[in-house]
């Protein structure tokens, strides 16, 4: 299992397992961060610092069955790293998201971002690199192995850049919102539970019913 400390990544670097060499992915990081590929990153995709990591979720993974579920359990219990699930949301894997986000956000207290493709979990990728403030709050996040950051704590939600970032993943969602939901609901877990009425009173009837169906 990969602990941490057992990889030294070098600031504004990202490591990349050996299985994405020549992927549409690696091909687009390429020239916007500086990717080094790996042998024996065993359940870790790709390495953003010495203590967070992403784990990509393709929609094969998804139709395929259980197996991604038994490596981010596996991931969970093995690893003190800060874990980061990218997960390939298509129409033909829409239908297994729910069950996804479940076991990722609420099971496993894990950070979860929706891509529509390759190329999006690129953006994403470089973004983490290079956006110093989201950077540092998964570095510091990573600490505090075990503690789930999207249950209770509201005043430490409200000032979380990280959260914030994953609030604005929703469609129709803008930074503006995204306070406003964070400082109406407190903390994701009580916005994924709100109803749409709810929803309706702090961000109106078209974004309430896009965040509804999200």
């Amino acid at each position: 299992p990969v602990t941490a400390g057992s990889i030294v990544v070098p600031y504004g670097h990202v490591i990349g397992n050996e299985k994405w060499r020549g992927s549409e992915v690696a091909q687009r990081l390429q020239g916007k961060v500086r990717l080094i590929f790996e042998d024996g990153l065993g359940l870790v995709d790709f390495h953003l610092s010495n203590r967070a990591c992403i784990l990509f979720i393709s929609e094969a993974d998804l139709v395929a069955g259980n197996e991604f579920k038994r490596r981010l359990v596996k991931f969970r219990n093995a690893s003190s790293l800060r874990g980061i699930v990218i997960v390939e949301k298509t129409q033909i894997s829409d239908q297994y998201f729910l069950g996804v986000q479940k076991l990722v956000v609420l099971e496993l207290g894990m950070v979860l971002l929706p891509v529509a493709n390759q190329g999006e979990a690129s953006q994403l990728i470089i973004q983490l690199v290079t956006d110093g403030s989201v950077w540092l709050q998964v570095r510091e996040q990573s600490r505090d192995h075990g503690s789930n950051p999207f249950l209770g704590k509201q005043r430490a939600q409200l000032a979380d850049p990280a959260v914030l970032h994953t609030v604005q993943h929703i469609p129709g969602v803008g930074k503006t919102k995204a306070l406003l939901l964070l400082q109406h609901f407190g903390s994701i877990h009580q916005l994924c539970n709100a109803s749409i009425n709810e929803l309706e009173q702090v961000v109106g009837q078209t974004a309430a019913q896009q965040i509804y169906t999200f």
